[in-house]
C-alpha cells in the first residue's frame, strides 16, 4: 500500500512553477497523474483537501486553483474504488451516495 498526501499541494507547485502556462501545464500534470493512479498495479490511499466549498477567491490564481482542484479530484475519485470525505474526523463514504444517471 502507498500513502499519497496531498495532491492538492502537489497541484499547487505544479500551478506555480509553471508560471504563465500555469492552466495548460496542471491540466497535462493531472492527465499524467490520472494514467500513472489508473495504471498503478497496487493499493493506493490518496489524500487531497476540498478547496471548493469555501468563499470564490479573490485573486485570479486562488480561482484556477480552486477549480484546477476540482477537476483533479473528480478525475482521480472516477478511478477510485471507493472515496471518502473526512470531516471532524468522521469518514463519509461518497461512492455509495453517488447518485446513478
Amino acid at each position: 500500500m502507498v500513502l499519497v498526501d496531498c495532491l492538492t499541494l502537489w497541484l499547487s507547485n505544479v500551478l506555480l512553477a509553471a508560471g504563465e502556462d500555469g492552466e495548460a501545464a496542471s491540466r497535462a500534470a493531472i492527465n499524467e497523474l490520472a494514467a500513472a493512479v489508473e495504471q498503478y498495479p497496487g493499493q493506493l490511499v490518496i489524500v487531497t483537501n476540498e478547496v471548493g466549498d469555501g468563499i470564490v477567491p479573490e485573486y485570479p490564481l486562488g480561482r484556477l486553483y480552486r477549480d484546477l482542484s476540482g477537476v483533479m479530484n473528480q478525475r482521480i475519485a472516477r478511478l477510485c474504488d471507493e472515496v471518502f470525505l473526512v470531516t471532524a474526523g468522521i469518514p463519509v463514504e461518497l461512492k455509495q451516495l453517488e447518485y446513478k444517471l
